[in-house]
C-alpha cells in the first residue's frame, strides 16, 4: 500500500490538509507507469505523420529559425547556444539528447536530406562521434525552410511549453512528406518505429498522383516509390512483391547489401591481379568496423582468396579488396555478405503518431504507405487553407486602413485644417471620425501618416495598392471557395519542392544481382588435414602434424584427453559432461602453435560444463554411423538391432547408460549445442565412447565395485534420454571410469587407494547382466584412479612428423580449387 500526505491548502472538495491517504500500491504504480509510457510515446520517441519529426527535432528547428534566426543565409552559431536555448525553452530532457538529435540532422550519411548545416566535426561514416557542442557551429539548410517557412502564417496550432512561459508549435507546416523522405527511428514503451528514408522526387510524385486520384492503392503508388533510398546507397534485394507486402502491412524486413565493382589490380601488388572495389555500404553500418571485420577474416585465414583490404574512401566510399589471380569475385563477395555487415537486414516498422479528433492529442498507429501519404496531403490542404485565410485576414485589415486613407484624400485640405485646429491627438481623432465616418483604427492610421505620403504620387500609390488588395481578396475568396483550386495549389507546391530538391536515386532496387549468390562454405576452406587436440582443462587447438603425443605443447599441470583428426572440411563433435554435444567444422578452429583457445570461446557452455570427449566425422576416421549423412534411413525406436554399425555409448556418474546415434551431430551446431543424454542435478556424464554394440562394457566405481556386461543390453535410443541402469551405484558413490572392449584380454586398469593395480578384463572377471551392483574389488578403501586409455592418433594418410616439424608432406595443402600452394597451415 502506498501512503500519500496532502500538502497544506489542499483541494477544497477533497480531504483536509495534512490528511494521509492510503491507496493500493499496484494502482498507483500502474497509473504512474502509464503516464510515463504515454509521455515517451507522444513526446519523445515517435515522429508525427504530418511533418515526420520527433518533438526534439521539431523544437531544434523551431528554435534555430524563430528564436535564433539561423536561416541558410545567416552566420552559423555555436551548437552550445542552440542546445541551451532548446533546453531552457522547450525540451528539458538533457543536453545529450538534444545535441545528438542536432548532430544526426546534420549528418549526410544518417539523413537522406540533412536539415542542419553543421560546421566542425559532426562525426563520420566510420562511426566517429561528433566533437563537443562548444566546438561546433550550425545553421539551417535551405530544405529546412520547406518545413518552417509558413510557421508565422497561422498555419499550425501552438501549445504552451513545459513551463507555460512561451508557446511552441504542435507540428511544423511541412511542404514535403518528410516522414518518408528522411525516415525515423525510435523506441518507445511497448512499441517502436523504424522508417527507412526514401527519394524525395519519388515520394513527391506519389503525393501528386494521390491528389489526382484518391482511389489509388499501395500497388499503384509503388509505381512511383521504387523502394527505400538510403543515404549510403546499397542494393535492396527484396522483390517487388516483397516490397509491396512491406508497404501494405507497414512492417517487414529489407535485405540490404553493399555494391562493388571489379578492377584489374596492379601486377606488383600483393596477390597479383584482381581488385574488388566496394562503392556503397548498408545503411547505419560503421565503415571502420566493417573494414576491421574483413581484416580479421584475412588475419584468421578464413578466406584464402582474399589477401588484403584497405580503405581509400574520401567523400565517397571506396574499400579496396585485393584478391588472388585465380579468385572468383562473386564467391568472395558471397562469403563476405554472409560473414560481415556487407549485407544486413533493415526491419521496417511504419509506426508514427496520427492526429485524433482532439487537435492536441495524437495516437500511435502502424500505417501503410498510402495512409501515410493521405495524412500528409490532407495536412497540407489544411495548411494551405489556413495560410490563405491568414493572408485574407491581413488583406482585409489593410484594405480597411486604405479605405480610411481614400476618404481622407478626397477632402485632404479639410482634414489638415481639422488636425491643425485640434487640441491633441485624441481630439483630432474624434473630429476626423465624426467628419469622415471612419473608425478608430482608420483615424489612428491617418494621424500616424507621414507628411511625405500626402504627395500626389504617394496618394496614387496608396490608391493603386487598394485596388491590388481588393483584386487579391477576390482571388483568395475564389480559391477558398473551390476545393479543386486548393488541391491544385497543394499539388503545385509539392511539385515545386520536388523540382527544387529532388535528386537521383542512390540505392538500387532489385535488378541484376538481386538473386542471392549461392554461398558454398566448403569453397572457401583450404583442403588440408589437421588434428584437433582437447585437453582436460578445456583447451582446444588445431595442428597440422603430430609426432609424439608427449611433445604436444599444453599448459602446465594439464593433459591431453582426446585427439581427433580429419580434413578441414569435416566436422568434429565435443561431448560434454552435462549431456550436450557441440559440433564445429575443423576449419573454424584456428591453427595454433601455443596452448590453443578455451573451448568456451567457441560454444556457450553452462556453469560447470566441460568437454570430456571428441569425435571426428571425417570418413577416413569414422564410417558406418548411418542416418541421412550416409544415405540410410535414420534408426528409430529403442531396438538395438536397428542401431547403425557405429554409434555412441555414454555412461553417467550415477550408473545410467545410453546408446545413441551419431549422425544427428554431423552438421555444425549452434553455440548452445545439441542434447545427446539427459542427466539430473548433481549427476554428470562420465564416459562417452564410439562403439558397435558388440563390445563388453567394463565399469568401475570409486567405492571399489565393478561390473562387466554385454553392451548390447544398454538400450539404443534415437533421441536424448537418461538411459537405463548399467550399474547400481550406492548413495555417496559414483562411476570412476568405464571402457568398451571387444578383446577379452583388454579392459580397464584401476588402482586402489593403496596403489594396487587391478586389471578388469572379461578374461579375468565374469561377464554378468547390466543393472546389478557388480562385484566388490576391495574390502577396505576404494579405487583412487583409473589408468587413462592410450590415445590412438588417427591415420589420415601421408607421413607425419613432430608438431611443427618438417615431414615429407610438411607445408603441402590444397586450396579450394585443388591446387598446391606450399604454405605451412600453422604459419
Amino acid at each position: 500500500m502506498a501512503r500519500k500526505r496532502k500538502r497544506e491548502g489542499g483541494d477544497a472538495e477533497g480531504p483536509p490538509a495534512d490528511t494521509i491517504l492510503t491507496v493500493p500500491f499496484h494502482t498507483t504504480a500502474r497509473r504512474k507507469y502509464l503516464n510515463y509510457a504515454i509521455s515517451v510515446i507522444t513526446s519523445r520517441a515517435l515522429p508525427d505523420v504530418r511533418d515526420g519529426l520527433k518533438p526534439v527535432q521539431r523544437r531544434i528547428l523551431y528554435t534555430m529559425q524563430n528564436d535564433l534566426r539561423l536561416g541558410p543565409g545567416s552566420k552559423p552559431l555555436k551548437c552550445a547556444r542552440i542546445v541551451g536555448d532548446v533546453l531552457g525553452k522547450y525540451h528539458p530532457h538533457g543536453d545529450t539528447a538534444v545535441y545528438d538529435a542536432l548532430v544526426r540532422m546534420a549528418q549526410d550519411f544518417s539523413l537522406r536530406y540533412p536539415l542542419v548545416d553543421g560546421h566542425g566535426n559532426f562525426g563520420s561514416l566510420d562511426g566517429d562521434g561528433a566533437a563537443a557542442y562548444r566546438y561546433t557551429e550550425a545553421r539551417l539548410r535551405p530544405i529546412s525552410m520547406e518545413l518552417l517557412s509558413e510557421i508565422l502564417e497561422e498555419t499550425v496550432d501552438f501549445k504552451p511549453n513545459y513551463d507555460s512561459r512561451t508557446k511552441e508549435p504542435m507540428v511544423l507546416p511541412a511542404k514535403i512528406p518528410h516522414l518518408l523522405v528522411n525516415g525515423a527511428t525510435g523506441i518507445a514503451v511497448g512499441m517502436a518505429t523504424n522508417i527507412p528514408p526514401h527519394n524525395l522526387a519519388e515520394v513527391a510524385e506519389a503525393c501528386e498522383a494521390l491528389i489526382d486520384d484518391r482511389k489509388l492503392e499501395v500497388t499503384d503508388l509503388l509505381k512511383f516509390i521504387k523502394g527505400p533510398d538510403f543515404p549510403t546507397g546499397g542494393h535492396v534485394l527484396n522483390s517487388r512483391a516483397e516490397l509491396r507486402r512491406i508497404y501494405e502491412d507497414g512492417q517487414g524486413s529489407l535485405r540490404v547489401r553493399a555494391e562493388y565493382a571489379v578492377e584489374d589490380g596492379d601486377a606488383q601488388a600483393r596477390g597479383g591481379g584482381i581488385r574488388l572495389i566496394i562503392t556503397s555500404i548498408p545503411y547505419m553500418v560503421p565503415k571502420d568496423a566493417l573494414v576491421r571485420s574483413i581484416g580479421e577474416i584475412i588475419f584468421a585465414r578464413k578466406l584464402p582468396h582474399l589477401v588484403d583490404v584497405r580503405d581509400e574512401s574520401t567523400t565517397d566510399v571506396r574499400i579496396v579488396l585485393e584478391l588472388k589471380k585465380d579468385a572468383d569475385p562473386a564467391m568472395v563477395m558471397a562469403y563476405l555478405y554472409k560473414h560481415t555487415q556487407l549485407q544486413t537486414n533493415f526491419g521496417v516498422n511504419l509506426t508514427c503518431l496520427v492526429p485524433t479528433e482532439k487537435a492536441e492529442v495524437c495516437a500511435p498507429a502502424r500505417l501503410d504507405v498510402k495512409t501515410i501519404l493521405a495524412h500528409f496531403i490532407e495536412f497540407r490542404y489544411g495548411v494551405v487553407e489556413r495560410r490563405f485565410r491568414h493572408e485574407l485576414r491581413l488583406l482585409l485589415e489593410r484594405i480597411h486602413v486604405l479605405e480610411g486613407f481614400r476618404k481622407i484624400f478626397n477632402a485632404l485640405d479639410e482634414a489638415i485644417r481639422i488636425i491643425r485646429a485640434a487640441d491633441g491627438r485624441e481630439d483630432a481623432g474624434e473630429k476626423l471620425r465624426a467628419r469622415f465616418k471612419i473608425d478608430s483604427i482608420q483615424s489612428d492610421a491617418v494621424l500616424d501618416l507621414r507628411l511625405y505620403k500626402l504627395a500626389k504620387l504617394e496618394i496614387k500609390a496608396i490608391l493603386d495598392e487598394l485596388r491590388e488588395k481588393r483584386a487579391r481578396v477576390a482571388e483568395i475568396e475564389a480559391i477558398l471557395g473551390s476545393p479543386r483550386k486548393l488541391w491544385a495549389i497543394v499539388k503545385a507546391e509539392i511539385r515545386e519542392a520536388r523540382e527544387k530538391y529532388g535528386d537521383a536515386r542512390r540505392t538500387r532496387i532489385g535488378g541484376k544481382g538481386s538473386e542471392e549468390t549461392e554461398y558454398d562454405e566448403e569453397a572457401f576452406i583450404v583442403d588440408e588435414d589437421a588434428f584437433i587436440i582437447l585437453s582436460r582443462d578445456g583447451w582446444v587447438k588445431r595442428v597440422g602434424r603430430i609426432g609424439e603425443l608427449s611433445k604436444v605443447r599444453i599448459r602446465p599441470e594439464d593433459e591431453v584427453v582426446a585427439v581427433a583428426g580429419g580434413n578441414t572440411r569435416s566436422t568434429v563433435t565435443f561431448f560434454s559432461n552435462l549431456g550436450s554435444a557441440y559440433t564445429i567444422r575443423i576449419n573454424d578452429l584456428p591453427p595454433s602453435r601455443g596452448y590453443g583457445d578455451p573451448i568456451q570461446s567457441f560454444f556457450k557452455f553452462r556453469d560447470g560444463e566441460r568437454a570430456i570427449a571428441s569425435v571426428s566425422f571425417d570418413p577416413r576416421v569414422l564410417t558406418g554411423i548411418g542416418g541421412e549423412a550416409e544415405g540410410e534411413a535414420p534408426a528409430k525406436g529403442a531396438d538395438p538391432e536397428k542401431a547403425p554399425e557405429k554409434h555412441g555409448f555414454a555412461l553417467s556418474s550415477r550408473g545410467y547408460g545410453i546408446r545413441f546415434p551419431l549422425y544427428p551431430f554431423v552438421e555444425p551446431s549452434t553455440r548452445s549445442g545439441r542434447r545427446f543424454m539427459r542427466v539430473k542435478e548433481g549427476e554428470e556424464v562420465a564416459v562417452v565412447r564410439v562403439v558397435t554394440g558388440k563390445e563388453t562394457a567394463v565399469v568401475a566405481t570409486r567405492k571399489g565395485r565393478a561390473s562387466l556386461f554385454p553392451l548390447e543390453e544398454v538400450n539404443y535410443l534415437s533421441g536424448p534420454g537418461r538411459g537405463v541402469i548399467a550399474i547400481k551405484v550406492e548413495e555417496g558413490d559414483r562411476v570412476l571410469a568405464a571402457a568398451a572392449t571387444a578383446d577379452p584380454k583388454k579392459g580397464l586398469r584401476v588402482y586402489t587407494s593403496g596403489d594396487r593395480k587391478i586389471d578388469l578384463t572379461p578374461a579375468r572377471y565374469r561377464v554378468a547382466g547390466r543393472g546389478g551392483r557388480g562385484i566388490q574389488l576391495v574390502k577396505r578403501g576404494g579405487l583412487a584412479r583409473a589408468e587413462a586409455e592410450p590415445i590412438e592418433l588417427p591415420e589420415l594418410g601421408g607421413e607425419e612428423s613432430e608438431e611443427g616439424g618438417e615431414g615429407p608432406e610438411a607445408g603441402k595443402k590444397r586450396n579450394g580449387k585443388g591446387s598446391r600452394n606450399g604454405k605451412d597451415p600453422e604459419e
